[in-house]
């Protein structure tokens, strides 16, 4: 499959989030916390980073 994101700290507190088959478009921005709350309501099956730092 072909359906992934990728993340990565953008500056200060912010997470950036992008598909990797459109890494043109600009990332979506999320807070750290915005962030983990996201992937833990995802549950025990979420993939990525529980929490940003």
């Amino acid at each position: 499959m072909n359906n992934c994101v990728e993340t990565a700290r953008i500056g200060g507190a912010l997470l950036g989030v992008r598909d990797s088959k459109d890494v043109d478009r600009p990332p979506l921005r999320f807070s750290a916390a915005a962030w983990t709350a996201f992937v833990d309501g995802l549950g025990p099956h979420g993939a990525g980073p529980r929490h940003v730092s």
